[in-house]
């Protein structure tokens, strides 16, 4: 398929590029930008007047809930809910039911997506089997089999002797690892952090050492083996102070934090939302502004919409009992602007968090427009604004924090492998 996108203000992260011109696609690439190539008609025209054209969304953290939790959400709602949120790549972490532990269990998904309407998908590797922290997967086989890196999601790996054999296993093969720091024992049974809110109302609480104590174990190990570490869901301004030095250091560390984290804090809690119980938990004010700085000076490297779809009977529920995580692939570019405009950044640099950046960190080719670069792209309208709630989300999970809140920027067409996957409806 052929396609122009004519009047756009073309924005690319990775190369500076913010001026209107015309983009032309062939065959899933982009084959010209600005001058139209010798002999090309197109099939098909998008009058991007008014929009903005950039590449499509790299988003790290999509749980699409296949295979085995279909009943929270399936992989065609949450892909398409990705699609009509902008993000035309994203990866989904191993915790499924069962894990995505063996080649056969990531095959099939890879198959499953590819044959489905929406984001390319890269699936995540279980570090160790049935993600129990004990025993290593056959790393290798699974990395085969379509892999582009392993973790444990939030289950924990207790022996640090397995985190420090998978380290070695990893940086031997040049395989990325992906923690999110939480030690076990601190964050046992708690749901909220360890402040105001957990104080006042007696809730079981997850201090900020749940955090620090697991990351100073992982750095550690880092400095040791030299592994390549992503680390996943920050959330604390020592776990940001941690990372900042460890990255001055020169150690091979990434980070990312959750949308819903840039925005919101414990108080968010306190009228007992379940939509706010998330992992790791709604931090302080102090912290949740340390996040905001952190990703504006860049030792937060990305930001990821951390979409985690819950049935509505799981988030029903009294908060402690409920189901943690929140819906958020639909989010994340309204929100990423949100962040960025009042921390007074340019539009460049907002998307840079959710482009080229991310896509760096998964290793693929995405996040760019340039000439033979795949045709993925996330055409959206800056000033339209829009009210989040149960009818706006195309997710089936409709457990988002920002229920009621109006927003603004809409995705009106995303564009993936040269084909128009997405096209809003008329307002």
């Amino acid at each position: 398929m052929k396609i122009r996108i004519k009047n756009g203000r073309v924005v690319d992260p990775a190369s500076g590029l913010d001026q209107q011109l015309d983009i032309y696609i062939t065959a899933g690439h982009i084959v010209g930008m600005g001058s139209e190539p010798a002999g090309f008609h197109a099939n098909a025209e998008i009058d991007a007047a008014g929009l903005v054209v950039c590449p499509g969304l790299v988003d790290l953290s999509v749980r699409l809930r296949e295979p085995g939790l279909e009943y929270m959400a399936t992989l065609e709602s949450e892909m398409h809910a990705a699609a009509v949120g902008g993000i035309t790549s994203l990866a989904c972490p191993p915790d499924t039911d069962p894990p995505l532990d063996e080649p056969g269990l990531v095959e099939m998904l890879k198959f499953r997506a590819k044959n489905s309407p929406g984001p390319r998908v890269y699936p995540i590797g279980a570090l160790t089997w049935k993600l129990k922290g004990e025993r290593l997967t056959e790393m290798a086989e699974l990395h085969e089999a379509g892999c582009m890196a392993f973790s444990q999601a939030d289950a924990p790996i207790v022996d640090t002797t397995v985190l420090l054999r998978a380290m070695e296993y990893a940086y031997t093969f040049g395989f990325p690892l992906w923690l999110r720091p939480q030690d076990y024992y601190l964050a046992r049974d708690g749901v909220v952090h360890d402040g105001v809110v957990s104080a006042r109302f007696g809730l079981p609480s997850i201090p900020v050492p749940a955090e620090t104590v697991a990351l100073q174990t992982i750095l550690l190990l880092v400095r040791e083996t030299k592994a390549r570490v992503h680390l996943c869901r920050l959330s604390s301004r020592a776990g940001v102070e941690m990372v900042r030095r460890a990255k001055e250091d020169g150690l091979p560390v990434t980070c990312d934090v959750g949308i819903h984290h840039v925005h919101l804090s414990e108080m968010d809690t306190s009228d007992f939302n379940s939509n706010c119980h998330l992992i790791p938990p709604l931090r302080s004010q102090r912290d949740r502004d340390a996040i905001r700085q952190a990703l504006k000076d860049g030792v937060i490297d990305c930001i990821c919409s951390d979409h985690a779809p819950v049935d509505a009977n799981a988030k029903e529920k009294p908060f402690q009992e409920s189901e943690a995580g929140a819906t958020g692939v639909e989010l994340l570019l309204p929100l990423t602007l949100k962040w960025a405009a009042e921390a007074g950044l340019s539009l460049t640099q907002a998307l840079d968090r959710v482009t080229r950046r991310p896509a760096a960190i998964l290793g693929v080719d995405a996040g760019q427009l340039a000439v033979g670069k795949p045709a993925d792209l996330c055409l959206f309208d800056p000033a339209a604004d829009w009210t989040v709630s149960n009818k706006t989300l195309a997710s089936l999970g409709k457990n988002s924090p920002f229920l009621g809140l109006e927003l603004q920027g809409r995705v009106r067409y995303t564009v993936i492998d040269g084909h128009i996957d997405f096209k809003a409806a008329r307002d």
